[in-house]
């Protein structure tokens, strides 16, 4: 396949409210979106790097600066029949996963709408729906906290994921379990604590959660090596798992029990299904992380999550969870299970809104034959 034109938009679209974890807060998901055209067709990819440098060191300037100057040109050189070639094009790029990803993405819509197939059979998923969870960012009181579990409990959502920091951990964890004492509940540090916090996290041990996600430093394996046997809950790490071959070093080295998949974060969905399959070989549970991404990404995020190894619940929410209007036509929606619908068109299975793709749109650039190709 030889890609005709290339597509970039950056984006703005506003969140319904803030999100605020440890070390940052987001009001609105900026991000570049990718369009592919190639033999009539069009794909979508979705970079998830955001405006400031705070989860990677990846921003949205960044990936669009890697994009024009690097991605954009090898692939419109590349014959590009799957996952394999587009790797071997961009081998050379180091680094800059997240760029990497979207334009992957763009490409698996692609290839999966040429063969009649939905990115879910592409990959190797099954099923018709997902389990997913629901992210709450740190409130200003533990009141505002269970006012706001309450409310998501309400909406059907049945795996509750809490973002903790010091001062804001143990006695919220402990509120929430108590006013939910059978709820699926789980934390999540984005590393802000070190190994001498030992202790506040053991404090936590009895509270029944799922996991503590990545309590230590982004970059670290070692010391989370260390902190594992000292907990009785599983630590799961996302921020430290960028390849597969990051995912051998943590579970060889006992750093985690559970590994958090972000298609985005380790370069695509090929890396992603070689971290799923590692890890289903050993009986080591995953689960799809989130990276608040619009309907595009979502849909590509939903469909690698059908995949056999992905057994716990996904931070892949409802659409409405952060917008209240997404650049897709059919937004997706939360079952009464605490599932998603996966999509069942060929390629990712959702359609772009064009009038609200231009709405939110910052930038725009094409790269190609067509110059600034009509939005159709």
């Amino acid at each position: 396949m030889r890609i005709e034109d290339v597509d970039l938009f950056h984006i703005c679209l506003p969140y319904v409210s803030p999100f605020q974890t440890s070390r940052w807060t987001e009001l609105d998901h900026e991000c570049v979106i990718v369009r592919l055209r190639a033999d009539g067709l069009s794909g979508w990819g979705e970079c998830c790097a955001t405006q400031d440098a705070a989860y990677s060191y990846e921003t949205v300037k960044t990936n669009w600066l890697i994009l024009e100057d690097f991605i954009i040109p090898d692939v419109l050189a590349a014959d590009l029949a799957g996952p394999a070639d587009f790797e071997a094009a961009v081998r050379h790029i180091t680094g800059h996963p997240m760029a990497k990803a979207g334009m992957q993405m763009a490409l698996w819509d692609l290839w999966a709408q040429q063969a009649g197939k939905p990115l879910q059979k592409l990959v190797g998923g099954s099923g018709d729906r997902v389990a997913v969870g629901v992210s709450v960012g740190i409130q200003p009181t533990t009141e505002k906290l269970l006012e706001t579990v309450d409310g998501y409990l309400a909406q059907g959502y049945r795996r509750i994921k809490l973002k903790i920091k010091p001062g804001r951990d143990v006695n919220d964890a402990a509120a929430v379990r108590r006013a939910h004492p059978d709820l699926r509940l789980q934390v999540d540090a984005n590393s802000v604590y070190r190994l001498e916090d030992a202790e506040r996290l053991k404090a936590m041990d009895d509270l029944g959660l799922l996991l503590i996600e990545q309590p230590l430093a982004e970059d670290d394996i070692i010391d989370h090596a260390k902190l594992q046997p000292q907990l009785k809950t599983p630590i799961c790490l996302d921020e430290s798992i960028t390849s597969a071959t990051h995912t051998r070093w943590a579970l060889e080295l006992g750093a985690c029990r559970i590994i958090n998949i972000k298609p985005a974060r380790v370069g695509g969905i090929a890396e992603a299904i070689r971290i799923h399959d590692y890890c289903r070989a050993r009986n080591v549970p995953v689960w799809m992380g989130g990276m608040l991404e619009t309907g595009i990404g979502r849909a590509s995020n939903v469909a690698v999550a059908s995949l056999p190894g992905f057994t716990l619940p996904g931070d892949i929410s409802a659409s409405a969870r952060y917008y209240a209007e997404d650049v897709i036509a059919e937004p997706f929606e939360l079952n009464a299970d605490s599932t998603l619908s996966v999509p069942t068109g060929p390629g990712l299975g959702v359609k772009v809104r064009p009038e609200v793709l231009r709405r939110v749109t910052r930038r725009r650039k094409t790269f190609g034959k067509h110059a600034d190709a009509p939005l159709d």
